[in-house]
């Protein structure tokens, strides 16, 4: 009885040890932009208000169980014009009912770029939420450790019409379906 209570404990111990977690750092300049384009028009909506984690129990991110979230305020989103932060807000997105996106994943490929610096390409793949919508999506990036901070950079495109948000015909000069977003952002490991 004693050697298995033992195990446990070695166990439990071990995964106290091993087990890390990332917060997304509020303190650092973080960036969510979207960008729309159009032959017409292109414009950009901003925010810094993304919260998350990212949450390992193994040494490194590719273990069997790593999980990572992270949310971005809709309603704080500026896109440098009242009047289109306010359509985009009733018309399209409706934070009324949905304030936030967010997503929900795991890494799935983490391949280090040059052994002089802590930099890796990585894949992660999960659940994107938007617009009471959630699709699998993968999205590729880049994450370096520096200054005691992961540094999260990534860039890929949404399909509005793949989160049920629809553009009236006129609007098709000013908004295009094809959503390219940009995130870079900052984590810092939790005590």
């Amino acid at each position: 009885m004693s050697r298995l209570f033992f195990i446990v404990l070695i166990g439990i111990y071990n995964s106290l040890i091993f087990a890390t977690e990332w917060q997304v750092d509020k303190e650092c300049e973080n960036l969510v932009k979207f960008t729309s384009s159009t032959w017409a028009l292109t414009f950009d909506g901003v925010t810094d208000r993304i919260d998350g984690y990212i949450y390992y129990e193994d040494e490194n991110f590719i273990s069997s169980d790593n999980e990572l979230y992270f949310e971005v305020d809709l309603n704080s989103i500026d896109t440098g014009i009242g009047k289109r932060n306010r359509d985009m807000r009733e018309d399209y997105l409706e934070t009324d009912k949905w304030p936030f996106t967010h997503f929900k994943g795991s890494f799935q490929k983490l391949k280090q770029i040059d052994s002089t610096v802590t930099a890796f390409d990585a894949v992660v793949s999960g659940k994107m939420f938007i617009h009471g919508v959630e699709n699998e999506i993968e999205i590729p990036g880049l994450l370096i450790v520096e200054n005691g901070r992961l540094h999260v950079k990534a860039k890929f495109i949404v399909l509005l019409t793949d989160y049920n948000i629809e553009i009236p015909q006129l609007m098709i000069l000013k908004l295009d379906n094809e959503i390219f977003l940009t995130l870079d952002f900052y984590l810092k490991k939790t005590q």
